[in-house]
């Protein structure tokens, strides 16, 4: 099963400038270590066949002649090949030069494409032998010889291989870096890969800006892009070249090059995640109803056998574990800063609105309400209001230990705010008596009555002081309801409403790293090391008895599940797949931008584990959605949110058998 992958490559090879039969004789050397890598696609330079530093030799009869010829020859060689393959040319049609790309299959041409944009500043002079493609009409065809049909030549050519989504198109080099690039017109026209031929010489600075275009390019037009670069073997006279292969995927770089290597990448496109961005972005598909060019482009069918992704050894993606966390250490800093900020904005913006100097935090010692805390704190001083108006209210129940009451205390304290402690053990107990409940039956009504309780003193407080309740629930327990319907699910404003879990450990630890006292710092570290637990059951020697994450499951799989249901609208096979590479060892992860390596300490878990926690998260997803169709507001901060008013419209009543059904069947 492939799951919506299709894998691709992009090769630079070694070769000698106007020695057409050496570079195709590295040309099927290389398609055919890419097929033993199970590629479906592969794409080389600009001119590879011939070269791209010819210059006036691009006149010569002979090399042109020998370029077809070897560009047959490569297609012969490859027949057995289960892959595309994009090569370069220099091609002359009706008195004029092109340069083109051709596309082989199954050891036959199937297309020729020209270059649009022609470049003729700086180092190139491209215009004295090249034509662009606008010379040509609209559908022309090219002969290579008697012996061969005739090749679809022109710009608006789609490659589609049956069975899957994909669909190819290509431009070449300089067409990436003009201001209207034909890959608009193929994205609009349903290319979802775009491949590019390049030779794009080395200068200082220009790879980032390489990285910067394919980058953007890939995000803006929703598709992959691969970019195919010529090796430092084009380097002559003034110019030198590096080999700077990059495939991109909705804005970022799967994979890339080594400057000056030589190298042959591979990467999996996730062809599923470009459908459903597509999809969703409503403004794409208008676009694409307005196109003028509609309906113009000549889709070419080619017959791909099917990669199995469950029994190949290799994978050329890397996997998020934490997709809501960055890996890399800097913008894993950076990402928190400006999490943290748009938090407090929205907030700040909510106490300016009703002009309210007060706020009231229900501070268990926990995670979330330490991150509610500090964000208010930040909210305050964005408002220049006194801290002392923020009122922490700590409420010690049945399940409080001293460990959370204590950091609760301390955080209060070196936060600057003030602290109010009310126990709950007394109301809850004549509520009990109330409604008849035996306080020695531990179900559901003893846990929820104190969880009420505790919303009912919150709001209240609030009331008495002008302020609103601050809620402290995040995007992981509002996922899996993981919250009592008006009880800690009910405030006036929801900070962390959507932050996963994942992510909030992290919050708070870049603040713990920047606290401007030990102690703080301290009791913030401490309560990253507190288990996660509503304490809402009796402690055991003092130690905390109940943990959500042997309750509900693993967060780190829960917010990995989230992700990929709510981002892309995942199959649960396809989930269970990415969960089973993701968690399946650790490892050390690369950051395909930067080239940093970065630890991943993401636990392992074994695919029963996963199969049962992805069960368990639909079923917990579907049942409790009645808790977010009446959630409070609250700042969107990522691509991922579940509030009724913006991102997630779902009926409350909506059956979950389909999903699963699909699990059930899983391996």
């Amino acid at each position: 099963m492939d799951y919506g992958f299709f894998r691709a490559a992009a090769a630079s090879v070694g070769l000698k400038v106007a020695d057409p039969a050496f570079n195709a004789e590295q040309i099927i050397t290389a398609a055919s270590q890419a097929e033993a890598k199970d590629a479906k696609l592969v794409v080389f330079p600009e001119l590879c066949v011939t070269g791209y530093t010819c210059g006036d030799l691009f006149f010569q009869e002979s090399l042109l002649t020998a370029a077809l010829r070897q560009t047959e020859r490569i297609a012969k060689e490859t027949s057995g090949l289960n892959m595309i393959i994009a090569v370069g040319l220099p091609v002359k049609k009706d008195g004029a030069l092109y340069n083109a790309a051709a596309v082989l299959f199954k050891g036959k041409i199937m297309a020729l494409v020209p270059k649009t944009f022609i470049p003729n500043y700086s180092e190139f002079y491209e215009r004295r032998h090249f034509s662009p493609a606008s010379s040509l009409a609209r559908n022309e065809v090219f002969y290579f010889s008697d012996k061969n049909p005739a090749v679809p030549f022109g710009t608006n050519i789609l490659v589609c291989p049956e069975g899957s989504s994909a669909k190819i198109a290509f431009e070449i080099c300089e067409d990436l870096w003009a201001p209207n690039p034909p890959s608009t017109s193929h994205a609009l026209n349903g290319a979802n890969i775009v491949a590019n031929l390049s030779a794009s010489n080395e200068i200082i600075g220009k790879a980032e800006y390489r990285r910067l275009l394919t980058n953007a390019a890939s995000a803006r037009l929703l598709s992959a892009y691969i970019y195919a670069d010529s090796s430092q073997d084009e380097s002559s006279q003034d110019m030198v070249f590096a080999g700077h292969n990059l495939i991109s995927e909705n804005g970022k770089i799967l994979s890339q090059s080594e400057l000056f290597q030589s190298q042959m990448i591979f990467a999996d496109i996730d062809l599923a995640l470009l459908e459903a961005e597509r999809a969703k972005t409503t403004s794409f598909g208008q676009a694409q109803a307005a196109a003028q060019d509609k309906g113009s482009y000549l889709e070419i069918p080619v017959h791909l056998k099917e990669s199995d992704y469950d029994k190949t050894p290799l994978f050329f993606r890397n996997v998020d574990a934490r997709p809501f966390v960055p890996n890399n250490n800097e913008k894993r800093d950076e990402r928190c800063k400006e999490v943290i900020a748009l938090q407090a904005q929205g907030l700040a913006k909510r106490l300016r609105h009703i002009k309210a100097k007060s706020a009231v935090i229900g501070l268990s010692g926990g995670l979330d309400s330490t991150l509610a805390l500090l964000v208010t704190c930040r909210a305050f001083d964005l408002c220049k209001l006194d801290r002392k108006g923020i009122l922490a209210v700590t409420m010690p129940g049945f399940g409080t230990t001293d460990r959370t009451y204590q950091n609760a205390l301390s955080l209060a304290k070196e936060a600057g705010v003030s602290l109010k402690e009310v126990s709950i053990a007394a109301a809850v107990r004549q509520h009990f008596n109330d409604i008849g409940q035996d306080e020695s039956v531990r179900d559901v009504t003893y846990e929820n009555s104190q969880a009420r309780e505790r919303t009912q003193i919150l709001m209240d407080l609030a009331n008495k002081s002008g302020g609103i309740v601050i809620g402290t629930g995040d995007l992981s327990e509002l996922a899996l309801g993981w919250c009592t319907y008006n009880g800690d699910h009910m405030s006036m404003y929801g900070v962390n409403s959507s932050i996963p879990k994942t992510l909030v450990r992290h919050l708070v630890e870049w603040e713990a790293e920047s606290a401007q006292s030990q102690k703080f710092k301290e009791a913030l570290l401490d309560v990253l090391n507190t288990p996660v637990s509503p304490e809402l059951l009796p402690p055991t020697d003092g130690q905390i008895s109940q943990k959500t994450e042997e309750l509900v499951g693993p967060y780190e799989l829960h917010d990995f599940f989230l992700y990929n249901v709510v981002r892309y609208g995942f199959a649960p096979s396809k989930i269970y797949f990415l969960a089973s590479k993701a968690f399946a060892k650790p490892r050390l992860e690369t950051d395909k931008e930067s080239g940093g390596k970065t630890e991943n300490a993401a636990p392992t878990f074994s695919k029963a584990e996963i199969k049962k926690w992805l069960k368990t998260f639909y079923s917990r997803f579907f049942s409790q959605q009645f808790k977010r169709s009446c959630m409070p507001d609250g700042a969107k901060v990522g691509t991922v949110s579940l509030s009724p008013r913006g991102d997630w419209r779902m009926p409350s009543d909506a059956s979950c058998a389909l999903w699963l059904s699909e699990i059930d069947e899983l391996l």
